[in-house]
């Protein structure tokens, strides 16, 4: 390896900061966690919920996103209502009965009120299941937030809330997910909560 030349490992590393600060660089995406904090406060503030899915990677994120609002985020604070699709009875049960395709729509259905805001995560934006979810989420009258990336394929446009992450692979967009997600968290909580300084 010629003595100017970057490590894999560190090339990496920069790869994640050139995605980080591409959103940064925009107003609209930089100012998208805010959006998300503000409609999650304003459900839980009207007794509502936040449901969450996504498939592989995207589900832990979408646990990883509900644990830390029913469980604990930084400070000591009620739980606020957040349910991830990860039942593998559930999506065993449907999708050996209707299909893979089924088993977040009709998680959502199933669970989903008017007021509640659901979350879905894909980095293609073109996977079926999560598409299905989005349509049913609108059809009952949730709020209905994308965090996509690569173009945002066939989801791109359709939820009430969108957000392109930049990178180009799946582990680049779904880091800037999680990043996002926690940021709205932490802005949630001080809607919510203002007195614990987050």
């Amino acid at each position: 390896m010629p003595s100017d030349a970057i490590p894999p490992l560190i090339q990496s590393l920069r790869e994640a900061r050139a995605a980080l600060e591409a959103l940064l660089a925009d107003p609209a995406l930089s100012a998208f966690p805010g959006k998300l904090a503000a409609a999650l406060a304003a459900a839980f503030k009207t007794g509502n919920k936040v449901l969450i899915c996504g498939n592989g990677g995207s589900a832990c994120d979408a646990m990883h996103f509900a644990e830390e609002l029913t469980g604990r985020f930084r400070a000591d604070r009620p739980p606020l209502p957040a349910i991830a699709c990860v039942d593998i009875g559930h999506i065993t049960c449907t999708a050996n009965d209707y299909g893979f395709d089924e088993v977040f729509a009709r998680w959502v259905t199933a669970l989903g009120t008017r007021g509640d805001v659901l979350i879905v995560l894909s980095t293609s934006g073109n996977s079926e299941n999560v598409i299905r979810a989005a349509t049913a989420g609108k059809l009952a009258g949730l709020t209905t937030v994308s965090l996509l990336g690569k173009g945002g394929g066939r989801l791109r446009g359709t939820c009430d809330l969108e957000m392109m992450a930049p990178g180009v692979t799946a582990d680049r967009i779904q880091e800037l997910h999680m990043l996002v997600l926690h940021t709205a968290i932490e802005g949630a909580e001080r809607e919510m909560f203002p007195h614990l300084g987050t």
